[in-house]
This record gives C-alpha cells, sequence and structure tokens, in this order.
C-alpha cells in the first residue's frame, strides 16, 4: 500500500468519525471560541422546507390535487375525443349513404326523361330537342349552317357533340 492510498484512507476515517460530533456540538463565539454539545434543536415549525410545516403540507398537497385533477382531465379529454371521432365516422358514413341515395335518383330520374323522350319520339316520330342519340338513323344529309355542321334526317336536325370521350348526336332546332 503506498502513502497516497493510506492518507486519503485516514482522512476518510477522520471525516467520517467527525462528521457526527460536528452535528451534536455547537461552535459560540460571544466570549471566545466555545464548544458546547447542543441543547435544542433549531427546527422552526413553519418553515417551507420542513417536513411538518404548514407551508409544506400544503405545497405537498396542492401538488397531489392538481397532478390528480390533471390526470383525470387528461381522461375525460382523450375520451371525449374519441367519441367526437367516433360521431364524425358515423356523419361520415350518413353523408355517403345520402350521396350514393341522391346519385340512384339521379340514374332513375335520368332513365325516366330517356323513356319520355323515346315515348314522345314514337308518339310524334321525332325526338324531342336536346335528345342525345348514340347513332345516326339512316338516310341523313349534312348541311353546313355558317360554321355548324348539321345531319339532317327527314324533318330533324342533328348536332354532333363529345359526351365524355364518346361522340353523340344531340337534336336541334331547325336553323
Amino acid at each position: 500500500m503506498n502513502i497516497r492510498t493510506s492518507r486519503n484512507s485516514l482522512s476518510l476515517a477522520v471525516a467520517a468519525l467527525a462528521l457526527p460530533g460536528l452535528l451534536v456540538i455547537e461552535l459560540e463565539w460571544t466570549d471566545g471560541p466555545a464548544i458546547r454539545v447542543l441543547r435544542s434543536a433549531h427546527a422552526i415549525v413553519g418553515a417551507p422546507m420542513t417536513p411538518v410545516s404548514v407551508a409544506g403540507v400544503a405545497r405537498r398537497t396542492t401538488y397531489r390535487v392538481v397532478a390528480a385533477e390533471t390526470a383525470t382531465v387528461a381522461a375525460a379529454g382523450a375520451s371525449q375525443q374519441q367519441a367526437v371521432a367516433q360521431q364524425q365516422a358515423a356523419t361520415a358514413k350518413q353523408q355517403q349513404a345520402t350521396a350514393q341515395q341522391q346519385a340512384a335518383t339521379a340514374q332513375q330520374q335520368q332513365a325516366v326523361g330517356q323513356q319520355q323522350a323515346a315515348a314522345q319520339q314514337a308518339a310524334a316520330g321525332a325526338p324531342a330537342i336536346g335528345t342525345v342519340v348514340p347513332a345516326l338513323p339512316s338516310g341523313c344529309t349534312t348541311e353546313p349552317r355558317g360554321e355548324v355542321q348539321y345531319y339532317r334526317c327527314g324533318n330533324v336536325y342533328y348536332r354532333a357533340a363529345f359526351q365524355s370521350n364518346n361522340l353523340v348526336y344531340v337534336v336541334q332546332p331547325a336553323p
């Protein structure tokens, strides 16, 4: 064992033995240096950092209450957010169902309109103005009027148009 290690060990031993003594003796310098054993503990009950002080108890109680309320509010907020998300999902489903129903109604109305136009054409022998047909009847002739190309089939006039990417013909009034 070298000298340094033994000095360090000795210093630690002296400090360990002296520390309890420092806790129970009092140094006083009123009429010169005096060493006495402590007569009383000088703890002041009521100071904020003492364990039984009113301020310390109030501080710890407030901390516990705030921590518990914060946890309760956070849990309530999470459940409320979950309820709102479920309600939004239900609303989205309902809107989707309404949109599908409206699309089906529109298709049905279009089919009824086409049936009525076909019935008018069959009754009058000529389609109604605005009727869209996918192909021209046989025996049509072209009649250009200005910059517009018309197709005349008997006494009915058609004009070419595009519906999506399909070429269709629309019944027009006589030019």
